[in-house]
């Protein structure tokens, strides 16, 4: 690591620093580093829409739809988000229906479900008003160390370390740790993380440290030359940027093979809504069978989901019998439902279909 600066610290400084060095965290100059990565943030920040302000509920929304999502994909689920649902009160008043229907596409529902159970619990325990201290907010439904973090330090400016893939990276090789890191060996990047956090400009040092993750610090050909922590990065200090962070070898992928049936009843089509022990609970797809059920063949999907790779035949039946749970439903009118990745492509598939029937 480089020599440490002669410039003068606080006692306070002294003491987070001394702190650190008992816990093994080997940052030779946590003052210099804060301000090199602020005056690169000043001038090279991302410019995302949830940034435009420090309302909390916008905070939280956006950091909720981020977690497994591109930071690109998300720019437009969540203006389209925040449009109708413009303000906690709403979110909590919604319907459950309605704001998974607004999450369509995104993905990993669950998270849609925390954040309306979240919004009613502030609403109904906190008068509307989100807690400002970590613990207070790690009190509401889905809202972990990482998210309550970032909600604290980028709305109220309280001095709340994060760790999350971009900031995970970059401390990871700033302090040329070596052990694996990702679930519990994500502690020693926490402490690096709680070193290193200000006092004052939390916030704006949190997002710093993601956008240089996510611009400079990359998985792959990271801009070394370019990082304004260059001076201060032990992994390229030591040869080894490309061996930092240490990550466990991804889930070996299961492949599975199913059969979607689409029961037709004149210009209706049969849909179920998914059981809480099934994936995409609560949404609605068309019924599954195994993977040589019969029926006249209309076309394939493939999707992922988690480890899981499905390759699902799509056939279609003629029917006048229901399922428990079902409900039939117009082509035209599928696109008003929470429907599953699948489903959509199904339905969209059958739109066309109908089109081309139509032109004939």
């Amino acid at each position: 690591m480089q020599v440490a600066s002669t410039r003068k610290v606080s006692e306070k400084e002294s003491r987070r620093r001394a702190k650190a060095c008992d816990r093994g965290v080997a940052i030779a100059d946590p003052m210099g580093l804060r301000q090199r990565l602020r005056r690169w943030y000043a001038r090279a920040r991302r410019d995302l829409p949830w940034r435009r302000s420090r309302d909390p509920y916008g905070v939280w929304v956006s950091e909720v739809m981020l977690q497994q999502t591109q930071v690109e994909r998300v720019k437009d689920f969540y203006a389209r988000f925040m449009r109708r649902f413009p303000t906690v009160h709403d979110l909590a008043a919604a319907r459950e229906a309605d704001v998974l229907k607004h999450w369509e596409g995104l993905g990993y529902y669950r998270r849609a479900r925390q954040l309306h159970a979240a919004a009613k619990a502030v609403v109904a325990d906190h008068g509307g008003v989100f807690p400002r201290s970590v613990e207070g907010l790690r009190g509401l439904p889905g809202i972990g160390r990482y998210t309550a973090g970032a909600i604290a330090s980028i709305a109220f400016d309280v001095p709340a370390p994060i760790v999350e893939a971009n900031s995970r990276r970059v401390l990871a090789r700033v302090a040329d740790h070596g052990d694996p890191v990702g679930g519990a060996g994500d502690e020693p990047i926490w402490t690096i993380a709680e070193a290193l956090v200000p006092r004052r400009g939390a916030g704006v040092f949190n997002q710093a440290l993601m956008d240089l993750g996510a611009m400079i610090c990359t998985p792959d050909r990271p801009l070394c030359s370019r990082c304004p922590l260059g001076r201060d990065c032990g992994a390229l200090a030591a040869g080894r940027v490309d061996e930092i962070p240490v990550v466990a070898a991804p889930k070996k992928a299961k492949h599975l093979r199913e059969t979607a049936v689409v029961n037709r009843r004149g210009n209706r089509v049969l849909v179920v809504q998914r059981r809480a022990d099934e994936w995409w609970e609560g949404l609605w797809d068309f019924p599954r069978e195994p993977a040589r059920a019969s029926g006249r063949r209309i076309g394939q999907v493939a999707y992922t989901v988690t480890h899981h790779r499905i390759e699902c035949r799509i056939v279609e039946r003629r029917t006048e019998t229901a399922q428990t749970g079902g409900r039939w439903v117009a082509i035209a009118s599928l696109g008003r439902l929470a429907m599953t990745s699948p489903g959509r492509r199904i339905a969209s598939l059958l739109a066309s279909r109908e089109e081309e029937h139509v032109r004939r």
